[in-house]
């Protein structure tokens, strides 16, 4: 019988062109725009949040307007639009971090920075996954509801 020789894995090494680098320091400016864009937008709904929630106040009839939303009042209007600000910033931060290692690390050729960058990367598709999860099963459950709501009523 013939001794096979057991073949020793070869390492894997991964091949980073200057097109890809290049590549990758467009994305890295365009995702610095897009975290600038996200920051601004978080800053307006924080804002608009405190100002809506103090008109209201100021103003009940102002409450009649928002028709479904009115049962929560100026405190849950408040607090929704400030959910919603924080839902644009924390992508808005992992961009950023992104785009600051992401130069650095194509730049300077620093693998530690480059590893950096696509963790963030990594974060942000995780958070957007788990984010879409949570509307999918939402719509589910809304749909679920209207549906035997509407099979009750006859």
């Amino acid at each position: 019988m013939e001794d096979f020789e057991k073949e020793v894995p070869q390492e894997v090494k991964l091949v980073v062109t200057e097109e890809m680098r290049s590549y990758f320091y467009d994305m890295s400016k365009w995702a610095r725009f897009l975290s600038v864009v996200g920051f601004i937008v978080s800053a307006f709904l924080t804002l608009s949040s405190f100002g809506i929630g103090a008109a209201i106040s100021a103003n009940p009839a102002m409450l009649n307007q928002l028709g479904p939303l009115a049962g929560i009042g100026a405190t849950g209007i408040t607090i929704f639009y400030l959910l919603l600000a924080l839902l644009f910033f924390y992508p808005s931060l992992l961009l950023l971090r992104f785009s600051a290692k992401g130069k650095q690390g194509v730049l300077f050729g620093d693998q530690e920075t480059f590893n950096d960058a696509i963790s963030s990367v990594k974060s942000l598709f995780k958070f957007w996954g788990i984010l879409t999860i949570i509307f999918l099963v939402s719509y589910f459950l809304l749909i679920l509801a209207v549906a035997v709501s509407g099979a009750g009523i006859k």
